[in-house]
């Protein structure tokens, strides 16, 4: 769903800066050098070291590791979280970002129409509990479900960072690519051959069609040019 011109950033006075920007010496796309806290530190180093965060992020872990996920699994979230450390300085609200990527695909149901609907609600839900104050849990949930669809309104820099790193993966190397389409073919493994090539060609094209796949400086420059060769690669081999 895409974001309105105007919609509410979410802030509260000025803007907050991530605590857990890289440190300078980054190579290539989607890695963060030799700065990279693991999962099960970043919502502590984020939100305070206190018990509610701790018992928040195991079951978000939880939900990430669930057993019919093959490329919505916790080194999904992981490569997210590492590629908005790369772009924390494009957004208005890292912090919310990083909330929105914690819940981006926290409920997920392979084929599912209402994923990130019900993923934004879930961060309705616990985020209170956790101290985040109403309007930044009111972002978190909007970009959360700008993730259907990723289309970001002239200006959105948080959600320009969010869709960025989310789709940072069509703009890896060729035989990470391969192993991403593996990864989702296996979770529409229900899906008759036939069907899922149409749908997934589908899906091509109209990412294809984007005047730009990425909204963000760094991704424009990094990711742009490798994603649309795969794009275009992957098409052709469905389409053959």
């Amino acid at each position: 769903m895409c974001a309105a011109p105007g919609s509410p950033v979410g802030r509260t006075g000025a803007p907050v800066r991530s605590p857990l920007t890289p440190v300078p010496g980054t190579t290539g796309p989607g890695t963060t050098g030799d700065y990279a806290p693991p999962p099960e530190t970043r919502l502590a180093r984020l939100l305070g070291d206190r018990p509610e965060v701790t018992a928040r992020t195991r079951a978000l872990l939880a939900r990430w590791a669930e057993p019919a996920r093959h490329y919505h699994t916790t080194d999904h979230l992981w490569a997210v979280l590492r590629r908005l450390d790369l772009l924390t300085g494009h957004a208005d609200d890292p912090v919310a970002v990083e909330l929105a990527a914690w819940y981006h695909d926290a409920v997920y149901e392979p084929g599912a129409p209402d994923n990130e609907e019900r993923s934004a609600r879930l961060a309705e839900e616990e985020l209170p509990a956790l101290g985040i104050p109403a309007d930044r849990i009111a972002e978190v949930a909007r970009l959360v479900r700008l993730t259907d669809g990723h289309r970001t309104a002239p200006g959105d820099t948080n959600g320009e960072a969010l869709c960025d790193a989310d789709l940072g993966v069509l703009g890896g190397p060729p035989e990470e690519y391969a192993r991403y389409t593996a990864a989702v073919r296996m979770e529409y493994a229900a899906v008759p051959a036939d069907a899922f090539r149409a749908g997934r060609a589908a899906v091509l094209r109209d990412l294809l069609a984007l005047p730009r796949l990425y909204r963000t400086p760094y991704g424009t420059a990094h990711w742009e040019a490798t994603a649309r060769y795969n794009l275009r690669a992957e098409l052709e081999l469905l389409t053959a």
